[in-house]
């Protein structure tokens, strides 16, 4: 029987598909709750299990309660794909997901380990993803960690309640909580997958006396919130931040009683009654799109008396969080001067009003401490103010708390790599190294994002991959062929770490006097 061109070609194209398929190797590894099945990378080099449970699926009378144990599964369980993202609006542009979509049911983790170590206690390092804690996934590209851990350590990822699933608070919340408390459910879900490392992580050659807690934007507050939540002590041994912590002044936390009295109205105006139960039969998609008409920010993390019993800088100022070696920083275009500008034009004269207008009799000193004589430089330091509002200046105050009564060494960094401009960009576009713009340089994927990629940015990547996973391994990111990197303290004029192609150094803190300024004038000036 003669075959069709097309046939041919069709088949062709199958052929080395089926044998690549052929080629997959799996491993099975046993969990305290059942059988894994993972896979080998192609290169043999890593292990991954993804989509594993760590509690139990929080719907129906479950939707609104702190996570509850898995309920262990007989045979061997699938653990090649990523478990279902939380429940989410389309917010924020740059994140793509690998995953079967939103789902309630999304309190899943992976796992990314050396296939070919001879050691049985790997360092741990638990990934907490960013955004704003109503969008996101363990399944973005950007935050793979099959190259992380090629360097002798095991990534764990995990997925949390967002937005109205993971911080609704209401006073019947509260009352069946057992801990008077109500909100904060994506925070102790965070809480459940490290008890879930802490309990089934030797299976695979993880240490879990050793272990990191790591996240961005969002997810660095979280870490801030680990490190002074009673519930997460002993829990890890170090802690790393990218660009945000729980210290804003311009977003401070709520109380609970604030927040439950959010969630009253927000069910009476969804449920025209204040009653619980009409919002848990409510299926998730009507209460997401109900949510999703609400302010951004509507649903946060609260100071519910559990997670947290008080606000995370009275618990630091007292040395009540987590003693622990803290690696930490931001990026050095986390703001837009667009944001200060509003509606005004981007030009000197228009800055030196918002700044007098803003800040009154201290306009004065912001005028210094943000200098600008020139346009372009006006919107540079607008720039620089609005940076250090959304992300600098909160994860400073962790840092000094931290540095002040943390009883542990402090290391920070200044992440001023610029990333490259698409192909094809205006040419007045300037490049940045904006908010979230390091993920992909310390998973060391960069091929995540399609960029022309320069060798100066794997120098980086390279740079930051080794940096991160030897705090993991000691505590200490100094190793073998790195450029030094001092604990950060007053010894040395508060040494930051700039990562920035060839010229990464440690030099000392040139900006110290405006986090200061801040701190006296708070979020209104």
């Amino acid at each position: 029987m003669k075959l069709r061109r097309s046939s041919v070609a069709l088949l062709s194209a199958l052929v080395p598909a089926i044998l690549g398929a052929q080629q997959v190797r799996h491993v099975q590894l046993a969990t305290a709750d059942g059988i894994l099945e993972g896979v080998v990378s192609a290169d043999g080099r890593v292990r991954t299990f993804k989509g594993i449970p760590f509690a139990a699926p929080p719907v129906g009378p479950l939707r609104w309660r702190e996570p509850q144990p898995v309920a262990p599964w007989q045979g061997v369980r699938n653990a090649v794909e990523y478990g279902a993202r939380p429940m989410q609006g389309r917010i924020f542009d740059d994140m793509v997901f690998h995953d079967s979509g939103p789902s309630e049911d999304c309190l899943y983790l992976n796992l990314w380990m050396p296939a070919d170590t001879k050691q049985d206690k790997l360092p741990v390092m638990v990934w907490i993803f960013g955004g704003g804690f109503v969008a996101g996934s363990s399944s973005e590209p950007r935050q793979d960690a099959g190259n992380l851990s090629k360097k002798g350590v095991l990534v764990v990822s995990m997925n949390y309640r967002l937005g109205v699933f993971g911080f609704l608070a209401h006073p019947e919340l509260t009352r069946e909580s057992g801990h008077d408390a109500s909100g904060n459910y994506g925070l102790l879900d965070q809480v459940a997958a490290l008890k879930w490392v802490k309990r089934n992580i030797a299976t695979f050659g993880g240490d879990p006396d050793n272990v990191t807690v790591f996240g961005e934007s969002a997810g660095s507050g979280s870490v801030s919130a680990l490190v002074a939540s009673p519930l997460a002590r002993g829990l890890f041994k170090r802690a790393i931040g990218e660009s945000g912590a729980f210290f804003s002044q311009a977003h401070p936390l709520e109380s609970r009683a604030a927040a439950e009295e959010k969630g009253v109205k927000f069910a009476e105006a969804v449920t025209g009654s204040s009653s619980l139960s009409a919002l848990r039969a409510m299926p998730a998609q009507a209460l997401l799109d109900a949510a999703l008409k609400m302010p951004r920010g509507t649903f946060r993390p609260a100071i519910d008396g559990y997670f947290l019993p008080e606000d995370c800088a009275a618990i630091y100022a007292g040395g009540r969080q987590s003693h622990v070696p803290l690696l930490a920083g931001w990026n050095k275009d986390e703001g837009s001067y667009r944001e200060f500008f509003g509606h005004e034009e981007p030009v000197l004269a228009n800055y030196v009003a918002l700044a007098r207008a803003r800040f009154g009799a201290r306009a004065d000193t912001f005028l210094r401490l943000y200098s600008a004589s020139t346009d372009a430089e006006a919107r540079r330091a607008a720039q620089d103010f609005m940076g250090d509002q959304s992300a600098g200046f909160a994860t400073w105050r962790w840092i000094e708390s931290q540095r002040a009564t943390g009883r542990a060494p402090v290391f920070r960094y200044e992440f001023d790599q610029t990333l490259p401009l698409p192909s094809g960009s205006a040419p007045d576009r300037v490049a940045s190294a904006p908010h979230a713009g390091e993920i992909e340089y310390v998973f060391t994927v960069l091929s995540s994002k399609h960029l022309p990629w320069r060798p100066k940015d794997r120098e980086v990547s390279e740079l930051m991959a080794s940096y991160w996973t030897n705090f993991a391994k000691t505590g200490d990111p100094n190793g073998p062929g790195l450029p030094p990197w001092p604990a950060y303290g007053p010894a040395d004029g508060y040494q930051v770490m700039h990562l920035q192609g060839s010229g990464s150094a440690a030099a000392a803190d040139a900006h110290r006097a405006r986090y200061e300024f801040l701190e006296l004038t708070g979020p209104g000036g």
